[in-house]
């Protein structure tokens, strides 16, 4: 076995291992520093082994790449997090629409002949690439909001058909260029009508289901490397691609599962595209609100609260604050606990890693399997700026878009505070029938700001 193999061996041992440990908040962090070291060993290996340019010229592209890499994981917000996901998914997909490019290039270029393993690698590679690229870079302008695309599903008839012969064509250009590499003006129209079907796929899509959608690209994304390590004959490329492939379409199920949807249903579905809105003939009734005093009363004297975090919470960055009303709730000999629903913000995770951040201690944060019970003992269940994840209409309205969705059953708890700016719909674009419940309370305006209010109206409870 030579040297270079065994390397690649113990990188995709690392891989696997910080993997396996990101799959619990307790040993995500330290699971990253192993993948990450795994792959600093890799790439190392590559450059000892291989002489593909001058080491100065590699130098220079680390110096930029890091250098990009540090700025953005320092100045990113978390509530951005999700656009950042998108945008590295797609510049994962640009990365081996490059190498395939080049290496097609510089075989077409020699004259030497491509095997088939070879061109159905490049090919594949490409397409994949390029759905990855475009598509990611459309789904990052959906959660950031730009003007230049609607947040809600686009959608227009015939576009499944369009979509298909788009497809078609692609592939139907690879297969006539791995049987004729000497076309090269084809390589580059097939690379451009992939990439037109990338953005047919993800503008079918609506906001509700666009977390779904970046985890289903960082798969694509993965296949794309895994195809690009084939035709660079790298080890290291295909075991990390395949890893991340496989991870990715396993997380895009349990995010499915968890919005009762279907993988095919997120992609053609274009869910949100008649979402009811703000106005929009949604429930209706009374809204009963609170202030920060009458908040502070329910909680300080309740036995257990539930605390339910949604992006708004990101939004404010309201985490530090949150921990400080439960460390007083706390005192108070109140039991508290975190509700975390699999897709609560923008994208899988963000609440545990939003109240990492703030130190908020693992046990405390409860899955929605597990805290559902809980709810018919909760004294009073605080629910911060999420929306679509404890709309009671998921279970009984079939007319809903979100009908079906596992929900939190915030409904069940004796007394619920709902924290919100406005009366707004969420992501998937609809009102939310907790609002007007006869044990819901709203507490309106910037979280963080209502938060402090709470907090200090707790410190002078005696």
């Amino acid at each position: 076995m030579e040297w270079i193999t065994l390397v690649y061996l113990l990188s995709g041992v690392a891989f696997i291992i910080g993997l396996k440990r990101l799959s619990s908040p307790r040993t995500a962090r330290s699971g990253n520093a192993i993948a990450s070291l795994g792959m600093l060993i890799a790439i190392v290996a590559t450059l000892l082994n291989q002489q593909i340019v001058e080491f100065w010229q590699i130098g220079v592209g680390v110096l930029v790449g890091g250098g990009l890499g540090a700025f953005f994981a320092r100045t990113v917000q978390m509530t951005s997090m999700p656009q950042l996901v998108a945008v590295l998914n797609g510049f994962g997909g640009g990365a081996s629409q490059l190498v395939a490019a080049a290496e097609f290039l510089r075989l077409t270029h020699r004259g030497d002949p491509i095997d088939l393993m070879t061109g159905t690698s490049i090919m594949l590679a490409s397409i994949i690439g390029a759905v990855t690229l475009s598509g990611s870079f459309i789904a990052y302008a959906k959660l950031q909001g730009l003007k230049i695309i609607a947040d809600r599903a686009v959608v227009f008839p015939g576009r499944h058909l369009v979509s298909a012969l788009l497809l078609l064509a692609t592939l139907g250009l690879g297969a006539m260029l791995v049987n004729d590499p000497s076309h090269g003006s084809l390589f580059l129209v097939m690379h451009l009508v992939a990439m037109v079907l990338g953005v047919l796929l993800v503008i079918a899509i609506g906001g509700a289901d666009m977390p779904v959608v970046v985890a289903l690209l960082n798969s694509y994304s993965g296949l794309a490397g895994a195809m690009a390590g084939f035709i660079i004959d790298n080890n290291a490329l295909i075991i990390t691609g395949a890893l991340v492939g496989a991870s990715g379409l396993i997380l895009t199920k349990i995010m499915c599962k968890a919005m009762n949807r279907s993988i095919g249903n997120v992609i053609f579905g274009g869910f949100g595209a008649e979402g009811g809105g703000a106005g929009g003939g949604g429930p209706e009734g009374t809204i009963r609100e609170v202030d920060a005093e009458g908040g502070a009363m329910l909680m300080a004297y309740a036995n257990q609260v539930v605390i339910v975090p949604g992006y708004g919470l990101a939004v404010a960055q309201a985490q530090h604050v949150v921990r400080e009303l439960a460390d007083l709730l706390e005192k108070r000999g109140v039991e508290v606990k975190y509700a975390i629903h699999p897709v609560a913000g923008r994208m899988p995770g963000h609440m545990n890693v939003l109240l990492a951040e703030a130190n908020v201690p693992y046990d405390k944060l409860w899955e929605m399997e597990r805290i559902n019970s809980e709810f018919d003992r909760t004294d009073v269940a605080l629910v911060i700026g999420a929306n679509d994840v404890v709309n009671p209409a998921a279970r009984h309205d079939t007319s809903s878009p979100i009908y079906g969705m596992p929900i939190l059953d915030v409904d069940n708890a004796a007394n619920i505070i709902v924290m919100k700016r406005s009366m707004n719909p969420g992501f998937a674009g609809i009102q939310n029938e907790l609002f007007f419940h006869e044990k819901t309370r709203m507490l309106f305006g910037d979280a963080k700001a209502r938060l402090n209010d709470l907090v200090e109206e707790l410190k002078q409870i005696e």
